[in-house]
């Protein structure tokens, strides 16, 4: 097993085949995941739950996924609170419904001073939304003119987080289907064939393992460069 002291941050980002996967299955696998990383020395972990495109599907799944994220948060945020989760949710979240948004935001009031493991859950979100809304952002602040990469990643979604060092994308698919487009850039990409629910501990561990053996260079060619 890898010393985790180099991988700060990891992204998670399951296959649209798996909505048929036992979903209350799925969210006991996210919590224990989540308490796992904390336990590993992981500080940022984020969870790609429902993107902007997924309200395409039948109007019957979107409702159970609502109704299994409101039973979710009800359930699980006093373990956060327990093991020291802060969580956040990023995304079109005023496109969520009422009941939701409000206990997403109690969620985020009860956790907002913990500090063992960053949470973020993307709901309703797209890479490409998130980057349109920064520029968005940047200009009606008037800031188009002093525009660099800092200033820019501070406006995304996840701007008060580290670009992810691994990404986990679950389910078989070998793409990342419009996730954090721009912080993704170096990421480390992992695929497996495991659905998210199967995916315990030990397939958590296995990816770390893979990660160990990754050698990371930001675009130079010496063996020497910093991970």
């Amino acid at each position: 097993m890898m010393p985790l002291a180099k991988m700060r941050a990891i992204a998670a980002k399951s296959s649209a085949r798996e909505a048929r996967a036992p979903r209350e299955l799925a969210l006991v696998i996210t919590a224990l995941l989540a308490t796992a990383c904390g336990r590993m020395g992981v500080e940022f972990l984020t969870l790609f739950a429902f993107s902007s495109e997924n309200w395409r599907r039948p109007a019957d799944e979107v409702s159970l996924l609502m109704r299994l994220f409101v039973s979710s948060l009800q359930k699980e945020v006093g373990k956060l609170v327990e093991n020291g989760v802060r969580m956040r949710v990023v995304g079109q979240v005023d496109s969520l419904e009422p009941d939701l948004r409000g206990l997403i935001r109690e969620a985020e009031e009860r956790t907002a001073h913990n500090d063992r493991l960053n949470l973020t859950i993307c709901a309703s979100y797209g890479g490409r939304w998130d980057i349109v809304e920064a520029a968005r952002r940047l200009l009606s602040h008037g800031g188009g003119q002093d525009l660099n990469e800092q200033s820019f990643c501070d406006q995304l979604a996840m701007g008060f987080a580290p670009d992810p060092d691994l990404l986990i994308r679950t389910g078989g698919e070998r793409r990342i289907s419009n996730f954090l487009l721009w912080q993704l850039a170096y990421t480390e990409l992992y695929f497996t064939d495991v659905l998210w629910p199967d995916f315990d501990v030990k397939e958590l561990e296995g990816a770390f393992d893979w990660y160990a053996r990754r050698e990371r260079r930001f675009g130079r060619v010496d063996s020497g460069s910093p991970a």
